[in-house]
């Protein structure tokens, strides 16, 4: 599922541990690699992670998060205008976009796996998790389609402690004051 790949991508950066595999320069470009995100080519791991908070800004808002502003998207507005994008008709007749041969944007698939995503409806379910110091991306498969976090057992419960917590001292504080 091309979809995984994004979402990996993404989660090269864990909030908990803050470990960037994007920032190291020889586990980062071997991972690219493997994925099939940069096959032969050099890639700027400083705006891969751009361009992966980019997309992260987008799951996050997925997520009924904050609105994307025109300023996040500049990364993946640069990735889109390097890219060597071609179209391509196969030899079963179908019609594809593909990058072209010497593509100087190794990344630019992932600019083709946000476009299927959202013709095919399942872009709108991949989201960041709500809790700001995680931020993991994560498919929600929820019948619904509402799911808010990573992990309930883990960010979930997280973030309905804060919030309890949060209400019994504004809840306390109201009490002292009157």
């Amino acid at each position: 599922m091309p979809l995984l790949v994004l979402q990996s991508f993404v989660n090269t950066w864990e909030g908990d541990s803050n470990v960037d595999l994007l920032a190291d320069p020889v586990d980062g470009p071997r991972w690219l690699r493997q994925v099939g995100l940069a096959d032969g080519f050099e890639v700027d791991l400083a705006r891969a992670r751009e361009i992966r908070e980019c997309i992260r800004a987008l799951l996050v808002h997925n997520g009924a998060g904050d609105p994307v502003r025109p300023t996040d998207l500049l990364p993946l507005r640069s990735l889109a205008d390097a890219a060597d994008l071609r179209t391509v008709v196969r030899d079963d007749g179908s019609v594809d976009v593909q990058t072209g041969e010497g593509d100087p944007a190794p990344l630019g698939t992932l600019l083709l796996i946000i476009r299927d995503a959202q013709r095919d409806g399942s872009w709108s379910r991949l989201k960041a998790c709500r809790n700001p110091d995680c931020r993991w991306a994560y498919y929600d498969r929820s019948h619904a389609g509402r799911g808010a976090w990573c992990d309930m057992a883990v960010c979930g419960n997280r973030m309905k402690n804060r919030n309890l917590r949060s209400r019994r001292s504004a809840s306390n504080a109201a009490g002292t004051v009157g």
